[in-house]
Parts: structure tokens; C-alpha cells; sequence
């Protein structure tokens, strides 16, 4: 078992690092307060191919490896997660499910502007009554004559205001239950598609979350992702190829949490000396990179996995699973850690216990990457 990254992982490492350190971070703190979309870092993270990092050259992306695209997501959410969420998307939810189910059509038209990081991707999936049973669908299309018929509406959207190009999950065939949802790519600006106002959130408030409304709204045939009937093993599909994605955001979330505590922990005195050299304050610093090792580690092997080819459902929401979990608890220790000053925006941690919180909830919460992991097990033995 070789835990060496090659010269080409190493260097989008690095990359992604300057870049998070010299371009996002410097407005971080403003953009959460102001709730602001950071549109001028998407688009020169597009120019960097950080948007298609999986997509083949044929397409326009950068054609890298899984772990290429985690190890540049833990750097990016380490700065700021609101960032690391839009590159998410693009990248899992969006680029990914295009390349590997859509048409040629969908591919030359939609897959490539969006791996070159000139358009923005949204997935839509979640609705009012359909969260983690995604199976509710009530947004429905109706087919007439060479165009379906969009009617309902989604929530919980990411890049939901600012996205040019949405995937819409919507029932197609009531009678036939799960075998009757279809995906499609519905474009910004099409007659009957209007978003909602951005959600004003605890956390990843730099991101913009809304709503999406569809009425009577016309979508072109060829816009059928994969084929009708197939949306939602799309969807399932697609969210298992995302889970790696969020697990990397929250390795970045509680790698932040953890150096922020050390390095208050050496700078802070209490009672003569550094409260890094007092016990308690160790066995705090001791858990907490213990954890986050093994958050990265689960990262890493589900990436690997995927990039083998070989089956990773399982490993991915085991790394989904506990590394969001471990991105809450090193925020709780990093402002105990800190104390009063934990409880400022000054002193970041604050805003990484807001950021970490979604990563249990969105793709999937906590509670549904258990019944994943169940079922994956039980088929196995």
C-alpha cells in the first residue's frame, strides 16, 4: 500500500493552496458577513481547470484523477468552504453525471463550456416534501410533441441564483414510481424557470442557496439526460459519485479547525506558560489530529477506489460519514480551544463550526450514509 502522491497530485495540491491562500482568502471573512458569491474566484478557478477537474480533454477539462480533485477541494474548504461547495457541485453533482450519461448533444453543448469553468452548474433534486426519500418527486414533465413540459418546484439548490446550466429531476410517469423520474438540463432564462431569493444561512453563507420554480416551463427533447425512466438511478448515481467531494470539503473544515488550535494553543498563556503545554489542552490536540487523519485517509481510499475502478460506494459514504462528523467536532474543540475569542468572527472558528454543520445534511445526512453502508455490508456478507 503506497501512501505517496505522485509529482502531478502533489503540485494541484500546491496550486490549489496559493490559489486558496492569495485569491480566496483575503475576502473570506467579508463574504460571509455580506452573504456575497464569490463570482470573480469561480471564474479564475475556471481558468485554472479547477471546475472540470475530471472531465476528459476531449471535453475541455483537465482530465485528472479523483484524488487530484480531493486533494484540491481539502485545500479550497480549508480557506473557505462556501468556495469549495460551488467547486463541488460543478465538479460532482454537475460535470461528472453529464460526461458519463449524457448525449453527444449534452456533452458538446452543455458538459464543455461547464468544464472550462465559462458556465456554473446547479443539481436539482430536493423538494419541499422530498429530501431524503427522493422518490417523492412532485415537480413533473409532460411530454408535448418535441418538448417537455416542467411544472413544481425544487429547494435547497446550490449555485441556485448564479448557475447558468441546472440538472432537473422530475417525474415523468406517476404510475411507474421510481422507473418514472427523468433528468434533464434545463438553461438559465428559459420562459417558465424563475429561482427565489438566496437563502440567508448559518453557514456557507458565501454560496447561494434558493429555490427554483417551474411553470409550464419548455424544455428541448434532446435535453433528456441518459434516457427517459432513468432520472433517478441519475440522481443516485450521480450523488455517490458527490460523496467524495463533501468528505474532502470537511477534511478541509476540520484540517483549518485543528491548525487554527494549534496555533493559538502555542501563542495563548495561561498559569506561567503556553496552554499547548498544558494536558489537557494536548489530549484535545492529540484527538483531534488522530480524527482528522482518519477522515483523510477514508478520503483518500474512496478516491482511490474510484480511480481503480472498482466498486466505492460504500467507502464513499463511510468518508462522507465521518469526516463531517469530525469537521463539527474540531470546530467544537478548536473554540473551546480558543475560548471567548472562539466566539468571534476575528478568530475564524466560529464560522468553521457554522461551515461544518451542512456537511452532516446536504448529499445525503448522516442518517442516510448509515442505511448506505448497511446495505452495502449486507450484500457483502
Amino acid at each position: 500500500m503506497n501512501f505517496d502522491l505522485t509529482e502531478d497530485q502533489l503540485m494541484i495540491q500546491e496550486s490549489a493552496r496559493d490559489f486558496a491562500q492569495n485569491e480566496i482568502a483575503p475576502s473570506s471573512i467579508e463574504r460571509d458577513k455580506k452573504g456575497e458569491f464569490p463570482a470573480e474566484i469561480v471564474k479564475k478557478m475556471g481558468e485554472l481547470g479547477f471546475m472540470g477537474m475530471m472531465v476528459s480533454p476531449n471535453y475541455d477539462g483537465a482530465g485528472l484523477d479523483t484524488i487530484s480533485y480531493v486533494l484540491a477541494m481539502i485545500e479550497i474548504s480549508k480557506v473557505d468552504a462556501s468556495v469549495g461547495v460551488i467547486m463541488s457541485v460543478n465538479n460532482s453533482l454537475v460535470t461528472f453525471g453529464l460526461e458519463k450519461w449524457g448525449s453527444e448533444y449534452i456533452k458538446e453543448t452543455f458538459l464543455k463550456p461547464l468544464a472550462r469553468g465559462e458556465k456554473l452548474g446547479a443539481f436539482a433534486l430536493s423538494e419541499p416534501e422530498a429530501g431524503s426519500d427522493a422518490t417523492k418527486q412532485k415537480t413533473y414533465a409532460e411530454k408535448d410533441g418535441s418538448h417537455w413540459v416542467l411544472n413544481g418546484i425544487k429547494n435547497w439548490i446550490t449555485n441556485g441564483q448564479s448557475a447558468d446550466y441546472y440538472i432537473v429531476i422530475a417525474q415523468t410517469d406517476k404510475d411507474q414510481g421510481h422507473k418514472g423520474i427523468t433528468a434533464f438540463v434545463v438553461e438559465k432564462g428559459t420562459p417558465g424557470f424563475e429561482h427565489g431569493v438566496k437563502e440567508d444561512k448559518l453557514g456557507i453563507r458565501s454560496s447561494d442557496t434558493c429555490s427554483l420554480t417551474f411553470t409550464n416551463c419548455r424544455v428541448p427533447e434532446e435535453n433528456v439526460i441518459w434516457e427517459v425512466g432513468k432520472g433517478f438511478n441519475f440522481a443516485m448515481n450521480t450523488l455517490n459519485g458527490g460523496r467524495y467531494g463533501i468528505a474532502a470539503q470537511a477534511v478541509g473544515l476540520a484540517e483549518a479547525s485543528f491548525e487554527a488550535a494549534i496555533k493559538y494553543s502555542k501563542e495563548r498563556k495561561t498559569f506561567g506558560t503556553e496552554i499547548a503545554n498544558h494536558q489537557a489542552i494536548q489530549f484535545k490536540l492529540a484527538d483531534m489530529a488522530t480524527n482528522l487523519d482518519a477522515a483523510k485517509l477514508l478520503t483518500l481510499r474512496a478516491a482511490a477506489l474510484k480511480d481503480a475502478g472498482k466498486p466505492y460506494i460504500k467507502e464513499a459514504s463511510m468518508a462522507k460519514l465521518y469526516a463531517s462528523e469530525v469537521a463539527v467536532k474540531n470546530a467544537l474543540e478548536a473554540i473551546q480551544i480558543h475560548g471567548g475569542y472562539g466566539y468571534v468572527r476575528e478568530y475564524l472558528v466560529e464560522r468553521f463550526l457554522r461551515d461544518s454543520k451542512i456537511t452532516e445534511i446536504y448529499e445525503g445526512t448522516s442518517e442516510i450514509q448509515r442505511i448506505i453502508i448497511a446495505r452495502q455490508l449486507l450484500k457483502e456478507y
